[in-house]
C-alpha cells in the first residue's frame, strides 16, 4: 500500500510539473518568440485604415458583397467561400468532383462571374473555394478578368486597374511553389486609395 501511494504521489507531482512546464511555459516561450520575430503575423496580420480602424487581415479572405449577397461592382471579388468568409468556421466544402451540389455551385458561379465580367474564360478560382474557404488571394487571371468591370464602375481607365494588379501581384513562394497571385484586400485598398 505504501509503495502504491508513493508511486501515485510521484506521478501526480510529475504531471503537475510537466503541465506547468509544457502547458504554460512552452506556450509563453513560443508566444514571446512570435511577438519578437513575427509581430504582425503573431497578432493576426491585421490591416488598418489610415485612422487605425481594423479593416481585415491580409491572411483571411473577406466578402466584398452587399447585404443581399450581391457583388459590389467597384471591388475585386474574393474566391467563393464554403465558410461564408467566417474565420471561426474555416472549412472546405468537402464535396467530390462528381457531387451534384458542387457541380451546381460551379455552374451558378460561372453564370454569376459571366454576368459580372462578361463572356470569356472563367478562372477556376473564381468558382471554387479553397480548402479553408478563407484564401485571401486570387489568381492573376481572375483579377485581370475583373479589371474592366471595376474600371467601368469607378470611371477610371482599364490600364490603371491593370497597373494596380501588376503592382500587387505576389510571386511564387520561394520562386517555385504555387502560382503568382493577388491579395484581394490589399488590391481593393489600393483602389480606394487611388
Amino acid at each position: 500500500m505504501r509503495t502504491t501511494l508513493r508511486t501515485a504521489g510521484v506521478a501526480v507531482r510529475a504531471m503537475l510539473v510537466f503541465t506547468v512546464l509544457l502547458g504554460v511555459g512552452y506556450m509563453l516561450l513560443i508566444t514571446g518568440i512570435g511577438q519578437l520575430a513575427l509581430p504582425s503575423q503573431a497578432n493576426g496580420s491585421l490591416v488598418r485604415s489610415a485612422d487605425g480602424t481594423v479593416v481585415g487581415s491580409s491572411l483571411i479572405a473577406q466578402s466584398f458583397q452587399d447585404a443581399d449577397g450581391n457583388a459590389l461592382p467597384q471591388y475585386f471579388q474574393s474566391r467563393p467561400s464554403a465558410a461564408s468568409w467566417d474565420a471561426a468556421a474555416s472549412t472546405g466544402s468537402n464535396l467530390g468532383p462528381e457531387n451534384a451540389d458542387l457541380i451546381a455551385s460551379i455552374q451558378q458561379g460561372r453564370a454569376t462571374f459571366a454576368q459580372l465580367n462578361g463572356s470569356g474564360a472563367v478562372p477556376a478560382d473564381a468558382v471554387t473555394s479553397s480548402g479553408s474557404g478563407l484564401d485571401p488571394d486570387i489568381s492573376v487571371a481572375n483579377a485581370e478578368r475583373q479589371a474592366a468591370r471595376i474600371a467601368e464602375a469607378r470611371g477610371i481607365p482599364v490600364a490603371d486597374v491593370e497597373a494596380l494588379i501588376a503592382q500587387h501581384t505576389l510571386p511564387r513562394d520561394l520562386g517555385f511553389l504555387g502560382d503568382p497571385r493577388v491579395n484581394v484586400l490589399e488590391l481593393n485598398r489600393a483602389l480606394d486609395a487611388r
